[in-house]
Parts: C-alpha cells; structure tokens; sequence
C-alpha cells in the first residue's frame, strides 16, 4: 500500500462523510488538503481546486440538500486511494442539480474516487446517478 493505510483512509473518509450528513461544511473540509481537487462529474465549473472553493461548495450544497443517511455498500483500496459506493437518503430543501425540490426525499447511488496524500484527501471525484435524482424530483407528487 501507499503512505496512507487503509484504517488511515477510513478516519479521513469518515470524518467527511459524518461532517456532510450533520451538514458542517468546516468539518467536512478540514480533512483535505490546501490544494484539494474537488471534481462531481458533470457540475458546471468542475473541477474545482483548493480548500476555500470547496467551502463554498460545502455552504451551498448543506443550504440545498440535507442527508439523512449515508449507507456504504463498497469500498475498494489502492495506494493511496480509495473507492466508495454508498447509498444516499437524503431531502433536497433548495435545488438540487438544476431541480427545485420542494422538500422531497430522495435516494440514489453515489461513487467517490478519494486520493491522498500527506495525511489528508488530496482529491474526491463524485459520480451521482443523475438520472435517478432527477426522476424523483420531476415526477408527479
């Protein structure tokens, strides 16, 4: 393995993870680094680069989604990397996506691609099922 183990992966994974579920942008960044490449797949702009980008992008998403849980499903390692697939519940109170979402709740899939280096999350690459999000949020209520 590379200079951050596995149980190394799982502390910074899940301090992320926790701080987005209990919507705390700061905490959610604190465990990347200053040079942090922060890249959801298909987000106008992306990918963005540094901490304060990334904060910003943090304050946003907590105004427009709020996640109830998390579940992870897989988790695969490499050298200093990891790849998660979890399962999102969440409730999009602002828009999600381009999509009003009127208080709905919503589950789809999530991938994140981590890398590290130094220590801390270095790079997260998001894929979201778009097409499931934007389902539930355009169907009929």
């Amino acid at each position: 393995m590379g200079t951050v183990t596995p149980a190394e992966m799982e502390v910074l994974i899940g301090t992320h993870m926790l701080a987005e579920e209990h919507g705390d942008p700061q905490r959610a960044v604190s465990v990347y680094t200053e040079d942090v490449e922060h890249d959801v797949v298909g987000f106008p702009g992306d990918p963005i680069h540094g901490v304060d980008a990334a904060l910003d992008r943090y304050h946003q998403l907590v105004k427009d989604l709020r996640v109830e849980k998390a579940e992870r499903t897989h988790t695969y390692y490499a050298d200093d990397a990891a790849t998660t697939e979890d399962f999102i519940t969440a409730v999009v109170t602002g828009q999600f996506m381009g999509i009003p979402g009127n208080n709905r709740r919503i589950t789809f899939r999530m991938l994140h691609v981590f890398e590290f280096k130094e220590g801390k999350i270095s790079r997260e690459n998001v894929w979201l099922d778009g097409a499931a999000i934007a389902a539930q949020l355009t169907a009929p209520a």
